[in-house]
């Protein structure tokens, strides 16, 4: 694959850029070709498999937001645990939106729930945006099922950030919870430890979910905080 770039522009489609454009409206929209992501993800694999891939993770700044969200496949793809935290901390500062910020999810993780949490602490103190939505997303994906633990609920409590991205992942993060462990959870929100936005933005999202019951949802709409 000679040039990534013109590779992704043979997938570009005219009719999708805008739609992608409206859901990420912090971007500049020139700066998005219109690739759907299935499709940079094939690209990604086709790189891996051919061992083609280095060159294009040194090469960053990136221009366009389909060439960020297959360095962020490329990451994901990677199998040595210590080479993927390399690349992240290189990466994570660059991710600019939540689509590529979202997309990233590093399978190697999956082995290496210890190491892990020592590096998701590190990036909860980030002063960048989307390296600590990445963190809180880290935990809700990895951290959620077999290898919970109670104090690993209360870590985006630490997080202070008025950024839009970072209080709806954290509203995210506790509404699939609340799916998952609520009886830990509802703690949080009887004793009103988030910031009010985020406490009801938290019960709104958590009342859309099917794993929430009629009788839970009734008692997270009596827990509604009023400005």
């Amino acid at each position: 694959m000679n040039n990534i770039t013109d590779e992704l522009f043979k997938y570009q489609d005219l009719k999708y850029q805008p739609f992608m454009a409206k859901l990420l409206p912090n971007i500049d929209n020139k700066t998005i070709i219109g690739v759907k992501n299935p499709q940079v993800k094939n690209i990604a694999k086709e790189l891996i498999n051919n061992n083609n891939y280095q060159e294009f993770l040194k090469n960053i700044p990136h221009k366009y937001y389909e060439e960020n969200i297959l360095h962020g496949y490329l990451i994901s793809l990677l199998k040595d645990y210590d080479t993927v935290i390399e690349e992240l901390n290189i990466f994570l500062p660059y991710v600019d939106n939540w689509g590529v910020c979202d997309i990233i999810s590093p399978q190697v993780f999956k082995k290496n729930h210890n190491k892990l949490i020592t590096e998701i602490k590190k990036w909860l103190k980030s002063s960048k945006i989307y390296t600590i939505r990445f963190a809180i997303k880290s935990i809700m994906t990895f951290f959620l099922d077999d290898y919970y633990q109670k104090e690993y609920l209360y870590l985006p409590l630490k997080v202070k950030s008025d950024d839009y991205y970072v209080k709806m992942m954290i509203a995210w993060f506790y509404a699939t919870f609340l799916a998952k462990k609520y009886d830990d959870t509802i703690i949080i929100l009887e004793q009103k430890q988030l910031p009010t936005w985020i406490h009801n933005k938290t019960i709104q999202k958590a009342k859309e979910s099917y794993r929430i019951t009629k009788e839970q949802k009734e008692y997270l709409n009596s827990l509604k905080s009023f400005m």
